[in-house]
């Protein structure tokens, strides 16, 4: 049976993005020396932070964003075999947005 994690309060459940192999001058680098991602995808939400008035905060981000983390913040964990990092909210720096380029200008 497939498990389920549910965040609490305002933890955050993210995916780590592996980074492409890193190649310098031909040698590939060991797994060992690479540097820990610090791009995630959102899977899932808690319920958010409560302010000392009992009042709820909304998350910023939504599940599915790409986010940037703090490279050292959260908790790892094992869930079915995949990699996932279980954080407060604070420990999300950004979320990272396509680029959209402009349309090029019409010229008369």
């Amino acid at each position: 049976m497939p498990m389920k994690v549910k965040p609490l309060g305002d933890r955050v459940l993210v995916e780590p993005v592996e980074e492409k192999e890193i190649r310098k001058g031909g040698i590939i680098i060991p797994d060992s020396a690479k540097e820990k991602p610090t791009e995630a995808v959102v899977r899932a939400l808690g319920t958010g932070k409560t302010t000392e008035k009992g009042t709820k905060v909304k998350f910023e981000v939504k599940v599915g964003d790409r986010v940037l983390i703090s490279k050292y913040g959260g908790t790892e964990i094992k869930i079915e075999e995949k990699e996932f990092k279980l954080l407060n909210s604070d420990d999300i720096l950004a979320v990272i947005e396509e680029a959209v380029e402009p349309a090029p200008a019409k010229t008369t």
